[in-house]
């Protein structure tokens, strides 16, 4: 059975992770749109879900340490949508 079967990506991830994952810069930034998750939903999968967890806290991280710094100056929102573009990117292709 391949990944596509169990409906597990190679890391282990199913829909609900892949969904969380998606959303958990939102979830950090207090963004979320919960039209399409909560953010008990994810809270409540996080606690559930080490790999998806341990992905938040490597995120959370390196969150703090860009904003520490980059404490004195606001990104541009031309360079925060094309590292944001990037980002999804780059998670489209490791789930490909």
């Amino acid at each position: 059975m391949n990944s596509r079967e169990t409906g597990l990506d190679p890391k282990g991830h199913d829909e609900a992770c892949s969904d969380v994952l998606d959303r958990v810069y939102a979830f950090i930034d207090r963004e979320l749109d919960e039209n399409l998750m909560t953010y008990d939903q994810i809270a409540a999968h996080l606690e559930t879900c080490r790999p998806c967890l341990e992905e938040y806290d490597l995120d959370r991280v390196i969150k703090q340490i860009l904003a520490r710094s980059c404490q004195c100056e606001r990104t541009p929102d031309e360079v925060r949508g094309k590292v944001l573009a990037r980002i999804r990117s780059v998670q489209v292709q490791i789930t490909d």
